[in-house]
């Protein structure tokens, strides 16, 4: 059995693991910095990266208290290298080059974004490759093919806002504060799904990709009119985002051959009425619906560490000179989609 201990830096969550490849989390911290970004409404990068630097080493200090063990005890370490905000990655992850040199343990720089795709893999042991991924988080939203370690097809992308920056947005245009998703869902109990008429961009489109600027500037439209109470409008946004994402990725499920399930990952996966969605539409394709626990959706050290996990297990460690990098397609080879605020 390997342990690698965790590290995850890339927005506002400093956080650490130890996971076992026998799927155990031995311990996580999560040292959130909500409170230093909610005067903004949404994460400053340069308050994030000095959180992390002051925040960082305690908490893996801490983290290997809590699982009884040293640095000696660990197998290898993992860190995000990539994607984000990049002076928060490279805290993490010059952290984990410090650790990797002192002890002599490999370093395996991990793609945030495929921590996220391995994530429903720890907390499912059943789950095997290939599935088809939706990754929604506050930076991405994407479909991909997941066919193993390292090996991702991109079928589907956002134009222009990830579906978390738009729940964000319409948080902060709602007045709800920051974060914005988690106060989202919970105003949308509230209210009416039908009361509000929001566009759903690109639903039926040929176009493979989302787009979820226009449904934010129509929640803004909304607001202003006076027309409407804002848990109506939060329903009506979570239920317009619902059903481009439906019908997106029932789209994608008719392009690919045989799967093992489909899954759903990344911080708007916490989301209820999106699971519950998702759920059904997996049943209706006979196939498995896998998430990962909801504490997994977030950013958080575990994922990192699982990745580590599968990655060490194929023998596959990273050169002490490994660069970080604030963008990390998991599919270089797909193509270039319209759109100047693409995220790839």
């Amino acid at each position: 059995m390997r342990t690698v201990l965790g590290i995850e830096s890339s927005c506002d969550e400093t956080a650490a693991a130890l996971v076992t490849s026998d799927r155990t989390i031995l311990a996580q911290r999560i040292a959130s910095q909500d409170e230093a970004h909610r005067p903004y409404g949404g994460v400053v990068p340069e308050i994030a990266a000095r959180a992390h630097s002051e925040r960082i080493a305690p908490l893996i200090e801490a983290t290997l208290a809590d699982a009884g063990m040293t640095l000696d005890d660990v197998d290898a370490i993992a860190a995000t290298a990539g994607p984000g905000l990049i002076g928060g990655v490279m805290v993490g992850l010059v952290t984990a080059k410090a650790l990797a040199m002192a002890t002599g343990k490999p370093l395996i720089a991990v793609n945030h974004l495929e921590g996220h795709a391995l994530s429903p893999r720890l907390g499912d042991g059943a789950l095997e490759y290939p599935y088809l991924l939706l990754l929604v988080s506050g930076g991405h939203c994407q479909i991909l093919l997941v066919e193993g370690v390292g090996r991702f097809r991109r079928l589907a992308t956002t134009i222009d806002d990830a579906l978390g920056e738009a729940f964000d947005k319409s948080a902060k245009l709602l007045g709800l504060g920051y974060p914005g998703g988690p106060a989202m869902e919970r105003l949308a109990l509230e209210g009416d799904a039908k009361k509000v008429p929001l566009p759903r961009p690109l639903k039926g489109s040929e176009e493979p990709h989302f787009s979820f600027a226009g449904l934010k500037s129509a929640v803004m439209r909304a607001k202003q009119s006076g027309q409407y109470a804002d848990a109506d409008i939060a329903a009506s946004f979570q239920q317009a985002a619902i059903d481009c994402l439906i019908d997106r990725t029932r789209r994608a499920l008719a392009s690919v051959g045989p799967l093992n399930a489909l899954v759903v990952a990344g911080g708007v996966a916490a989301n209820k009425a999106i699971r519950g969605a998702l759920e059904a539409l997996a049943a209706e394709h006979d196939l498995d619906f896998v998430a990962p626990p909801l504490g997994l959706c977030t950013d958080n050290a575990a994922m990192i560490a699982w990745a580590g996990v599968e990655r060490f297990a194929m023998g596959q460690s990273d050169p002490l000179d490994v660069a970080a990098r604030p963008r990390w397609p998991l599919d270089p080879d797909a193509e270039t989609v319209r759109g100047a605020g693409v995220k790839a």
